[in-house]
């Protein structure tokens, strides 16, 4: 069973939606028990940084969460913010994020975008994995919904698992163990969404 965390934060309904079309059981949950004997857990993330940070540090899962993906080693999906909240900061706030990957959330640099990219970033991209295995397996040219301003910048090129293109390059995904992230939305990304999630579920 995967567990998706409820903190009152992210596209929650819609992240179900898209694991019961692949025939996955999940469950919206902010119970302890459920969290504890859950296979693999999904990080939502949506809106301002220090929003959702605080927001998941007031969560009454937050302790037991640290401990199923440090100590565990539970495979948990961070989404969107879920993927950003990872890193160490976000220029976006002045909370510290999980700081389960090194690095930092930093706006896109608008006097690097060519005329007429605008901020946000919106819309659907092609990515770029680093290899055709885990999250990216079976996948010809893996494409995917994104809505951001603001993207991962990792202090290790070995966590980024995808980049994509939007004016300059930037991380679309990381991985490192158990700790994955996707910069993308796959539950708004139709079947590549649902290829990524089935890979969640198959490979780790």
């Amino acid at each position: 069973m995967i567990a998706i965390l409820d903190y009152g934060i992210g596209n929650v309904s819609s992240i179900r939606n898209m694991l019961k079309k692949i025939g996955v059981p999940a469950t919206i949950t902010a119970d302890l028990a459920v969290i504890e004997q859950a296979k693999k857990l999904i990080l939502p993330g949506v809106g301002h940084f220090d929003y959702c940070m605080n927001q998941l540090k007031a969560a009454p899962f937050y302790d037991l969460l640290q401990q199923q993906v440090i100590n565990n080693k539970v495979p948990v999906l961070g989404v969107c913010v879920g993927c950003q909240m990872l890193m160490e900061s976000s220029e976006e706030g002045n909370e510290n994020g999980l700081g389960w990957l090194k690095g930092k959330v930093i706006r896109f640099k608008k006097d690097q975008l060519p005329a007429g990219f605008k901020i946000p970033h919106m819309g659907w991209n092609d990515v770029h994995p680093a290899a055709k295995n885990g999250l990216y397996a079976g996948f010809e040219t893996p494409r995917f919904y994104f809505v951001h301003s603001y993207h991962l910048v990792c202090d290790e090129a070995t966590v980024v698992s995808a980049t994509a293109q939007y004016g300059y390059e930037f991380t679309a995904s990381v991985q490192q163990d158990n700790i994955m992230g996707v910069q993308f939305h796959p539950e708004k990304s139709h079947r590549f969404g649902m290829k990524l999630y089935e890979n969640f579920v198959k490979n780790f």
